[in-house]
């Protein structure tokens, strides 16, 4: 799986689809709902189930990044699939404080 910024990936198993931010040098293997992200405009898996382990969700606008690689995502569609990469869940990205306008 090559992830390169601004490339699009949607879940085998649920709706969710995602856009790369930031990617690492090194090859990854981003997933969803516990099963590999096809690229946005092939063709997905048949025959392949959500893993409840993996089915916290993720939310649309929202950014999800992966602390050892430095990969961060942003997410386009909502879907009931989470996110990870190589079998490490990827984190929601806290929002960055603003200075006070007093």
């Amino acid at each position: 799986m090559s992830l390169k910024p601004g490339s699009r990936w949607k879940s085998a198993v649920c709706d969710a689809e995602v856009v790369v931010v930031r990617a690492s040098a090194q090859a990854t293997a981003l997933e969803c709902g516990g099963h590999p992200m096809a690229a946005h405009g092939g063709e997905k898996p048949a025959g392949l189930i959500l893993d409840p382990s993996r089915a916290e969700g993720i939310q649309v606008g929202k950014r999800y990044v992966d602390e050892d690689t430095g990969t961060e995502v942003l997410c386009s569609k909502a879907g009931a699939g989470s996110l990870s990469m190589e079998g490490r869940a990827l984190q929601l990205r806290a929002a960055k404080q603003l200075p006070a306008s007093d």
